[in-house]
């Protein structure tokens, strides 16, 4: 069973949302909080490139049927 575009979906959406997430909880930490703004950019940074790395992974070919 190889990579479909279906898979690279379902890999991509919630990646981006949650790189998204951490990135926005970045935006929002001050006080005593902001000693983890650097894990939050890390977090989020690692989720967005992971999502859109997955979709640079090339699709095997269709197998044809008999």
């Amino acid at each position: 069973m190889g990579i479909n575009r279906t898979a690279k979906g379902i890999v991509l959406v919630p990646t981006l949302l949650l790189g998204a997430a951490f990135l926005s909880a970045a935006a929002w930490l001050d006080g005593e909080a902001a000693a983890n703004k650097p894990l939050a950019l890390g977090l989020g940074a690692v989720l967005i490139g992971a999502g859109l790395l997955a979709q640079l992974l090339p699709e095997s070919p269709q197998e044809e049927p008999d």
